[in-house]
């Protein structure tokens, strides 16, 4: 493993280690004094954020008050304030005590780290529906950050299209605050409905309603997507109501599976809207 990059630079080497090395490598350049409060609260964070990263970037530490001449050059006002060098150049910058997941997001575009790469991977595994190499993926990323809530929420999806509710459910039932609650939420009717039709083996039915619920889900689990779909839409079509709303309740946990701009999501959601108005 890549051991974390984090340097003390001053007017003596500024250019050989920050300007010349980031033409190899991203450098964040944290333009610091002993006095400043708000600099004791981003400069650990930065530090953590680099060794998380694993020589992703460079961090370089500029004591302002040691070195004038460096905040003058690149126009330091106030601090701290922390700029990105790539190729030489400043890239990104900001100042200031910006929260973690500010910080975050301005590293992930300066230079993504090996979490982020394998996110990203993930991802892409499930848009191309490789749902054995998403899970592998995800669960090397949460093996290192259990509670990282985007990869939860992919493995979460994984799970649910191999046919694997109980293990999705216990993901998205104890699912961490972020911006993924919301998503995560959207999958808990499917993985609840996937989950009894599990429990609950297809038996045959009076109620023609019935039966195509269970058949729907039983496509959905062999993997038979938009099969599924279409069952699901014939029910709504019938009764816009069936068991407490839950066949729409599913399509929209597939579409945040498939994604908001998969074709089966757009054409779906259009029959969708037809069928309830």
């Amino acid at each position: 493993m890549a051991q974390a990059d984090i340097v003390t630079v001053s007017e003596m080497d500024f250019d050989r280690e920050v300007l010349q090395y980031s033409r190899q490598r991203p450098v964040v350049v944290d333009f610091w004094a002993p006095w400043c409060g708000p600099c004791r609260i981003i400069g650990p964070i930065l530090e953590k954020l680099a060794v998380e990263a694993q020589g992703a970037f460079r961090l370089a530490k500029v004591n302002v008050d040691e070195n004038p001449s460096l905040a003058m050059r690149y126009g330091v006002r106030g601090i701290p304030t922390v700029k990105g060098f790539v190729n030489g150049q400043v890239v990104g910058e900001f100042v200031g005590a910006l929260p973690e997941a500010r910080i975050r997001a301005f590293l992930r575009k300066l230079a993504p780290s090996p979490i982020d790469l394998a996110l990203e991977k993930g991802d892409s595994l499930l848009s191309m529906n490789d749902w054995q190499g998403a899970e592998a993926v995800y669960r090397e990323v949460l093996q290192q950050r259990p509670e990282l809530a985007p990869a939860r929420l992919g493995l979460a999806k994984a799970l649910l299209m191999q046919g694997r509710p109980r293990e999705a459910l216990t993901l998205l039932r104890d699912f961490p605050a972020s911006k993924e609650y919301q998503a995560a939420q959207a999958l808990v009717p499917l993985a609840e409905a996937l989950l009894w039709a599990e429990e609950h083996p297809v038996a045959e039915s009076d109620d023609p309603l019935e039966a195509m619920y269970r058949r729907a889900l039983d496509l959905l689990r062999r993997g038979n997507v938009e099969a599924a779909m279409d069952g699901l839409l014939e029910i709504i079509r019938r009764d816009k109501h069936y068991r407490d709303d839950m066949p729409r309740k599913i399509l929209l946990g597939i579409f945040e599976i498939l994604g908001q701009q998969h074709p089966l999501t757009k054409q779906y959601r259009r029959e969708l809207s037809l069928a309830l108005f």
